[in-house]
């Protein structure tokens, strides 16, 4: 009987593997080649998104699940050759320079929030180089113009701003460019994401003029520079765009309205403020401004109080109606000065992520200011609470005005970056509408729906900027896609599930 089953079986399988039909859910394996591409010499350029950058540091894992170092596994079944990344020390993160730190430790989520990684201290030291070369050439912070300075990696220049600390670490000498050595490798095969730290720079500071954007000249200079340097030895390769920083979660953290009355530290204060503030707001109703008072809602959330460069600056006046209204000299000139070019922030406004630490909180060098102009110290004190009495400086928000320059950059640059890939004939990957998708619903990746949502979103780090090990996956998967469709490759997409997410409170 069992003799039988088991020739009747066999026959079925015969049978079976005869037919020409193929079952729906039947998985039929593509033979993985390079097509036209040769990915014998993969070389990787980029800033911190191509290095691994992530939790707000570079760190082991997250170079490990860098998207260039998960694409070169799959190169490597399609030909690719050795993919070698200048790792850092430890899953720590941070740098020293002559064992003084230069960069902190990574992020953690720890008591429902990102914080610095209590009591550590880097370990990874950048005056001794390591010996390359290096197929991942990511350098977190670099612009595009900084790929082909040369000097980039002295680290004599670090402390003044003209070299990069790791970029330090891995250059083949004090003297050359991220893009000379990049060519020494004679790549066959390379990706670009760059541009993202030409407008993010300016962002990151809130838009205060000490990280400008790049000028379109210069960027339109360096990076059909970079095109053609690494397309001149007959390399084909992948290029990249850069996504808006309004889609991006850390610009998305921070309310514009995060004073609320429920807080027992703010809201028995509300009424005080409101009595100190009227005045205030009655000189701005008789100026003919009544948009720039400030009042605190004594029964939900109000928004901070900002700095606004935009608006022209009534100090002056102010002064004199508050002087006319009864106010002592010494006390209108204070107001005045604080409050001429202040209002009250609007949804429009986008904050930066650190804003969430002093927001409420005393500004100590205004309040010393204050002091050392003989202000009583009680009085300074209730004059420097940041976003409440003390307006926040520009280098904590975003206004719509700067969001505006960001967005035509950003535009600009995408179409100088299209355009070079179309010229010479690269494979193209349209990253600000992956992220634009990610901030407007989320994409799916397999089974999981991945969206921007800060910590729960799936898709970045708890520096709100930079990528998990899980939306690197995507990002290496989708960079393949194109690279198929544009070479004839077969090269095969990662899982998700592959890819855990999780913010430990503890690093092993």
């Amino acid at each position: 009987m069992i003799k039988n089953f088991k020739w009747l079986l066999l026959v079925f399988l015969t049978f079976a593997a005869c037919n020409s039909d193929i079952e729906d859910n039947e998985v039929v394996e593509v033979p993985i080649v390079a097509g036209s591409a040769d990915f014998s010499t993969y070389v990787a350029l980029g800033n911190s998104l191509t290095a691994g950058y992530s939790d707000g540091a570079l760190f082991k894992a997250s170079q490990d699940n860098a998207f260039p170092k998960l694409m070169a596994e799959q190169f490597a079944l399609a030909g690719g050759g050795e993919f070698k990344t200048p790792f850092v020390n430890d899953n720590i993160g941070g740098l020293l320079l002559g064992g003084n730190v230069i960069a902190a430790p990574r992020l953690i989520f720890l008591n429902g929030a990102p914080t610095v990684l209590p009591n550590a201290m880097p370990t990874t030291e950048i005056a001794v180089p390591l010996a390359g070369p290096f197929n991942n050439m990511g350098v977190p912070g670099a612009k595009s113009y900084h790929l082909l300075a040369p000097n980039y990696g002295d680290a004599a220049g670090v402390m003044s701003g003209t070299a990069n600390p790791y970029f330090v670490r891995f250059r083949s000498s004090a003297s050359t460019s991220v893009i000379a050595d990049a060519m020494a490798q004679n790549p066959t095969f390379f990706s670009l994401w760059i541009g993202n730290n030409d407008v993010l720079g300016y962002a990151l500071s809130g838009g205060d003029g000490t990280n400008p954007i790049t000028p379109e000249a210069l960027f339109t200079q360096a990076y059909n520079g970079l095109v053609t340097t690494l397309t001149s030895n007959g390399a084909k390769g992948i290029v990249a765009n850069i996504p808006d920083v309004k889609t991006i979660p850390h610009f998305k953290v921070v309310p514009f309205n995060p004073l609320d009355s429920a807080n027992p530290a703010f809201g028995p204060q509300i009424a005080t403020l409101n009595a100190t503030l009227a005045p205030l707001n009655q000189a701005f109703a008789f100026l003919g401004v009544p948009e720039r008072s400030i009042v605190f809602n004594e029964n939900g959330k109000s928004p901070v109080v900002i700095h606004d460069e935009t608006l022209p600056n009534l100090a002056a006046q102010l002064s004199a109606v508050l002087q006319g209204g009864g106010v002592p000299a010494p006390t209108a000139m204070l107001l005045a000065n604080q409050f001429g070019q202040s209002r009250q922030a609007t949804a429009q406004d986008l904050f930066v992520l650190p804003a969430s630490s002093i927001i409420g909180k005393p500004n100590a060098q205004y309040y010393a200011a204050l002091v050392s102009q003989g202000v009583p110290a009680a009085t300074a004190g209730q004059l420097s609470v940041n976003g409440v009495t003390y307006p926040l400086q520009d280098k904590w928000v975003l206004l719509p005005s700067e969001q505006m320059e960001l967005q035509t950059a950003t535009t600009l640059f995408n179409g100088i970056i299209k355009s070079a890939a179309d010229q010479a004939g690269l494979a193209f990957v349209d990253v600000n509408a992956i992220m634009t998708q990610l901030s407007n619903g989320g994409v799916r990746f397999d089974n999981y729906n991945m969206t921007a949502a800060f910590v729960q979103g799936g898709a970045f780090s708890l520096d709100g900027v930079h990528l998990t090990a899980r939306a690197n996956a995507y990002i290496a998967n989708q960079f393949m896609k194109s690279i198929n469709t544009t070479y004839g490759s077969t090269l095969r997409m990662y899982k998700p599930g592959d890819f855990p997410i999780s913010y430990p409170a503890f690093l092993q």
